[in-house]
């Protein structure tokens, strides 16, 4: 586990943040309309950055023991995007062995992948999953394809 690929930005107004974003002059690729949202991806270099709704990000965590979000939570996942559903289970066994907090063991998702979540000795939070039509580029970065509008 040597790369960051996304880091995931919890946001409790995802189309104020996003017109924020643009502002500086990112560029983004829009997962569901312009007025409604579902997940927003920055065309930047290097690690990726995306907007999620807040509500949405702590219910992915853990659906069943919400984190906290004032305080305890900071709206902030990084994620590691794997490139199979055994490097996921090696991953998230690999951080619990050396003291990671498992805060969702890996089961396949609701967006048709494969992920779980820990905690490190920091408390951060961290992504490992898996999509079976996931792309990485030479340099093993996450490609993010636009798509169109539904």
């Amino acid at each position: 586990m040597n790369r960051l690929n996304l880091i995931t930005l919890g946001t409790n107004d995802i189309v104020k943040s996003h017109n924020f974003f643009k502002s500086l002059g990112f560029q983004t690729s829009i997962r569901g309309t312009e007025s409604n949202p579902a997940i927003i991806f920055f065309k930047n270099e290097g690690t990726r950055i995306a907007l999620y709704p807040m509500k949405e990000l702590v219910k992915d965590i853990n659906k069943d023991n919400l984190p906290a979000i004032p305080g305890g939570f900071a709206g902030i996942t990084l994620a590691y995007n794997a490139k199979s559903i055994e490097e996921v289970d090696e991953i998230i066994n690999k951080a619990k062995s050396a003291g990671a907090t498992i805060q969702k063991e890996p089961k396949n998702t609701d967006w048709a992948g494969y992920g779980g979540y820990f905690t490190d000795l920091d408390g951060y939070y961290w992504e490992v999953a898996y999509g079976e039509d996931w792309e990485f580029d030479e340099s093993n970065m996450l490609v993010i394809k636009d798509q169109q509008a539904t």
